[in-house]
């Protein structure tokens, strides 16, 4: 009769490769999930990071914004195209840095160059301040690509010491390898020299004959911003330019104003209550007055 005892080996072999199925399981819901792979075919992608990793986001629906619509900023406006246009023509350019008061439109200033230039080959990427230190990484990303890459960090500043600081001062300007024709950095800021100026330092400052030297803490601060080869300031709207951006934003609503001397008072108001004038707080007040008439084109 045949032997109908079971091999204890075989049945060794299957225990353990039922162990090692339920080990490998486990491991599976541990081990991070592998990084996506960038989407070549957005115009816009944010940095991201999973675990110490990071990757390319693609932004399914980038802010879309015409140049036209950013009023009373027409010598910025000029200038920062004028650098884009070269940059995705292959032509030399240099990096951007766009400071001054707020809302006067730096931002959408950037967005809207994305909108001009994206079917000509311009891509953004937005990194915020802490993965600034991933900037070596980012570059060799995007070195072989044919695309024109913009690295865009909004609101800018930084503190004593932070390490997304000398990432972005060797980026621009320091590293042994050199600099991607490809990618550029534009960067907004409130500040002129990125980073917070004290009383203090001004006890730096030295007399050289008839030359006045800045200290060392204010050297090292504005070494940053000199790497940036374009500088744009932008300054507090008058009232009259307020008014004016106002109107703008109404006709692009399509909003009904028969009563200019209403509309005036009520855009006034509205700044008055947000101690402001300024392009945003503009669009604001066009926005809601244009919803309060049922304006086509509100939403």
């Amino acid at each position: 009769m045949p032997n109908t005892e079971p091999d204890p080996v075989e049945s060794g072999w299957a225990r353990l490769l039922v162990r090692a199925e339920g080990v490998l399981a486990r491991l599976e819901q541990v081990l991070p999930a592998p990084l996506p792979a960038p989407d070549w075919g957005a115009s816009a992608h944010r940095w991201r990071k999973r675990g110490t990793a990071g990757f390319l986001q693609p932004v399914a629906h980038p802010h879309r914004i015409r140049l036209n619509d950013l009023q009373d900023i027409d010598e910025q406006k000029k200038q920062i195209d004028r650098n884009t246009r070269q940059f995705v023509a292959g032509r030399p350019a240099n990096n951007a840095l766009l400071t001054g008061a707020r809302g006067t439109g730096k931002s959408s200033l950037v967005k809207a160059l994305l909108g001009k230039y994206a079917a000509k080959g311009l891509r953004l990427i937005e990194v915020d301040k802490q993965d600034l230190v991933d900037l070596p990484d980012i570059a060799e990303l995007l070195y072989a690509r044919p695309e024109r890459f913009i690295i865009y960090c909004d609101d800018l500043s930084f503190e004593a010491e932070e390490p997304g600081y000398k990432a972005l001062k060797v980026a621009l300007d320091g590293s042994v390898s050199g600099a991607a024709d490809n990618v550029l950095v534009y960067a907004t800021s409130n500040r002129r020299h990125l980073m917070p100026e004290y009383m203090a330092e001004n006890l730096e400052t030295r007399r050289v004959g008839d030359e006045v030297h800045p200290g060392e803490a204010t050297e090292e601060k504005i070494s940053l911003s000199e790497r940036f080869g374009l500088w744009l300031s932008f300054y507090p709207f008058d009232q009259e330019q307020y008014l004016s951006i106002v109107g703008h934003w109404l006709e692009v609503f399509k909003a009904p104003h028969p009563d200019p001397d209403l509309v005036r008072r009520e855009a006034l108001q509205w700044a008055l209550s947000r101690g402001s004038r300024n392009g945003r707080v503009a669009w604001q007040f066009a926005r809601d007055w244009a919803g309060r008439q049922g304006a086509e084109g509100a939403g």
